[in-house]
């Protein structure tokens, strides 16, 4: 009997010195962060298994990067209200958690992860960076979930190079694009990827890595890509350093609008992020079918049109190259199975939705240029019907002949200047090439 009364006490007390983690105890949070973590929830679990089918493209011209089968998440080092949101929107607590799962992947989602090829740390932002260096070691290693029993194998695997990433859930609407890692806004899982939509925005990130890569490196500084926020970025989005770094990017963004950059750009930046454009285009009546009319659609490529004008830093030289991305991909996509058409189902998606802040929806000279691309297989009757019967070079013409919302300021790639126009700040070239040099906030 005292034995017996020994053993529960030893496991009371056990229990009570390990350490707590946060669960939902029906507290107020933020709604708009609830919301975005679980927008960004969704379009993980979107985007995981599209990677993975890239890895079947086993494409000989690209550079190369290893991912994973899975994707997690951490509400490591955010405030106490903002943790519970964390579970209560995507079910992560402090612990490395799985939120999104390929076919192949030998865990599951909800799974937590406390040890990486057999270092257990507390500090999920270090354990985030032993699981990013295992990953680029390319080969098997062994992850332990929270069990304290449970330990599979993880096996990465190659696919073009170009990460596809969400930006974190307290900046939805940051977007940041480099040949390295591109950062897509809250705004685009938002309208419920399907399986092919994903496909393409991976693709597309690969196809501007590819196609943009040696215009972006001019003006990169060649730095060593190792023990950096960027690192941690490229396993979860969601840790509160990037995200952390994120607020600085957009903030940096805002202040040196205020001094530098033209009105346009001032009222652009200093609306969250949201894309400014002059509306001079009449609205068509909505018909009984409530389809896209043409001019919503004019109206949204003149925004997405000012939004591929008005970025800054790195993502201002890859704007350059939005064109070639596209055609990369499209070419690409039936390789995989996809369907080719899906470029064009999910700009519709974004024009229904007025998501025009994102690189996923077309100006008419891209729509336009992919529409050539499409026809030269044949697709272009099937391009119009998913554009609801408006020929993509009717809208270039329409939009040619209207004012521009686009950006004043053109970017010449042969003017030698700081391509961002914001100064010598550390965020003057985007948040991606900022976090190269960064540590994350756990080693300062």
């Amino acid at each position: 009997m005292r034995t017996a009364v020994w053993l529960v006490a030893s496991l009371f007390l056990s229990a009570c010195s390990g350490p707590k983690y946060t669960v939902d105890d029906g507290r107020r949070v933020n709604e708009a962060l609830l919301a975005q973590i679980r927008n960004y929830g969704a379009g993980e679990r979107a985007l995981r298994p599209a990677i993975a089918r890239t890895a079947a493209l086993n494409d000989p011209d690209c550079d190369r990067q290893w991912e994973l089968p899975f994707s997690v998440a951490t509400s490591y080092g955010w405030s106490g209200d903002d943790r519970v949101a964390w579970v209560r929107g995507l079910g992560v607590d402090e612990r490395l958690t799985v939120v999104a799962v390929a076919a192949q992947a030998p865990v599951k989602v909800g799974d937590r992860i406390t040890a990486v090829a057999g270092i257990r740390e507390d500090d999920s932002e270090s354990l985030l960076g032993v699981l990013s260096d295992v990953r680029d070691r390319g080969t098997p290693f062994s992850v332990t979930l929270a069990d304290g029993k449970s330990s599979v194998v993880v096996r990465p695997f190659e696919v073009c190079r170009g990460y596809a990433r969400l930006a974190p859930p307290n900046t939805p609407a940051l977007q940041d694009y480099h040949w390295l890692l591109t950062l897509h806004p809250l705004e685009v899982p938002a309208v419920a990827l399907d399986a092919d939509e994903a496909l393409w925005l991976v693709l597309w990130t690969q196809g501007l890595s590819e196609e943009g890569g040696a215009r972006m490196k001019v003006y990169d500084y060649g730095m060593r890509i190792v023990g950096t926020l960027y690192n941690v970025a490229t396993i979860a989005t969601g840790l509160r350093g990037a995200a952390m770094a994120a607020e600085t990017a957009v903030n940096a963004a805002r202040s040196a609008a205020a001094s530098a950059a033209t009105d346009v750009l001032k009222q652009q930046v200093v609306s969250e992020g949201q894309q400014y454009a002059t509306d001079k285009i009449r609205q068509s009546l909505v018909d009984a079918g409530q389809q896209i009319t043409k001019g919503q659609a004019v109206n949204a490529m003149q925004k997405a049109s000012a939004n591929r004008g008005n970025l800054w830093g790195v993502s201002r030289i890859a704007a350059t190259v939005f064109d070639r991305a596209d055609a990369w991909a499209f070419q690409r996509m039936d390789k995989l199975g996809g369907q080719p058409l899906a470029a064009f189902t999910l700009h519709e998606k974004l024009v229904e939705a007025e998501a025009t802040s994102n690189a996923m929806i077309f100006d008419a000279d891209r729509l336009a240029a992919l529409d050539h691309v499409a026809t030269t297989r044949g697709l272009h009757g099937q391009l119009v019907a998913i554009l609801g019967g408006v020929d993509p070079d009717q809208l270039l013409v329409e939009i040619g002949s209207m004012p521009l919302a686009t950006a004043p300021t053109a970017f010449s790639y042969a003017d030698p200047s700081d391509p961002a126009g914001l100064g010598s700040g550390p965020f003057a070239r985007g948040l991606v090439d900022a976090m190269l040099s960064m540590p994350t906030e756990s080693k300062r």
